[in-house]
């Protein structure tokens, strides 16, 4: 029964765009025949806009691959964990701690991350953002303050921002008035913008975004800290893929244009792609670790 109802839940939280009636083309990989490609989103932003966002990046995939692909927009990162799991997605784009749950309980396997064009750097940071009417200057001002976390499974918006907290003393589960996961780093973002939430947490590539598309002001969302690197959001594919496939989608990925790159608004000013490893990740690894959180089932995304 337990089954049957997350079955159910996956086909309902699944946004499925570009579908096309009917798909007469075909390709073999390995021993496999395709006739569509399954790429999954997180929600970073408005579903619809997301798709549309993405556009580009499908039409150039299907070109690349010789198959129709097809987005999906997944309600969260348990989702879309268990939408790998159940190859209801071949590939997806995770941020780095839902990887690491992603390769435990789906075997996902890392392929490329972005390169930010503004640093030639593949990595990105946390940060602590406050309302500049809120008092608050100092991770010390936190304290008794009402709080916004993005979702369990994020890097920039749970896990590191936690190990942040407890390492400056402050306890993220007993020292907030409020404490609370918003969903998206936009939610978090408008939270702290219009006074809902006192401070929050989010990616400086997300903070970056809004404010260059006009969403924030840098005057009234404040950073008041900033963490070390991380190591940027992989896109994964299923481990059981043939491997000729993963290499082709691999390729299609180091080689896409800045052109077709530059149209997607949502991967906030990458320049290209670069090869990665699983190991790249083991830092995410071990500060899950010394938090003491759960990254053997899908379900510890959403706790």
């Amino acid at each position: 029964m337990k089954k049957i109802i997350l079955g159910l839940l996956l086909m309902f939280i699944v946004v499925l765009a570009g579908c096309q009636s009917e798909v007469e083309e075909t390709k073999t990989y390995g021993e496999e025949e395709f006739s569509v490609l399954k790429m999954g989103l997180i929600p970073a932003d408005d579903s619809q806009e997301m798709i549309r966002a993405y556009e580009p990046v499908k039409e150039y995939l299907s070109a690349a691959l010789g198959i129709p692909v097809e987005i999906l927009v997944t309600s969260d990162y348990t989702a879309a964990i268990e939408a790998m799991r159940s190859e209801h997605i071949d590939m997806a784009w995770f941020g780095p701690f839902s990887y690491v749950i992603a390769s435990n309980v789906a075997g996902a396997e890392a392929i490329v991350n972005g390169v930010k064009e503004s640093t030639g750097s593949a990595t990105y940071k946390s940060v602590i953002v406050t309302n500049v009417d809120s008092g608050i200057e100092t991770l010390e001002d936190l304290k008794g303050k009402t709080f916004a976390f993005v979702d369990p499974a994020s890097t920039s918006g749970n896990l590191i921002p936690r190990k942040i907290l407890i390492e400056n003393g402050i306890d993220p589960d007993n020292d907030f008035s409020t404490s609370y996961y918003a969903g998206t780093h936009n939610a978090v973002m408008y939270a702290i913008a219009n006074g809902k939430v006192d401070a929050g947490a989010t990616g400086d590539n997300v903070y970056q975004r809004m404010i260059d598309a006009g969403e924030i002001d840098p005057e009234a969302n404040i950073i008041i800290y900033e963490s070390e690197p991380i190591p940027g959001s992989p896109i994964v594919v299923r481990g059981n893929l043939p491997e000729e496939l993963k290499k082709a989608i691999q390729d299609a990925l180091l080689n896409m244009d800045q052109q077709t790159i530059h149209q997607v608004d949502g991967w906030g000013g990458i320049s290209k792609y670069q090869k990665v490893s699983d190991s790249d990740y083991d830092v995410i690894r071990d500060t899950a670790e010394i938090l003491g959180m759960d990254v053997s089932t899908a379900e510890a995304a959403n706790k």
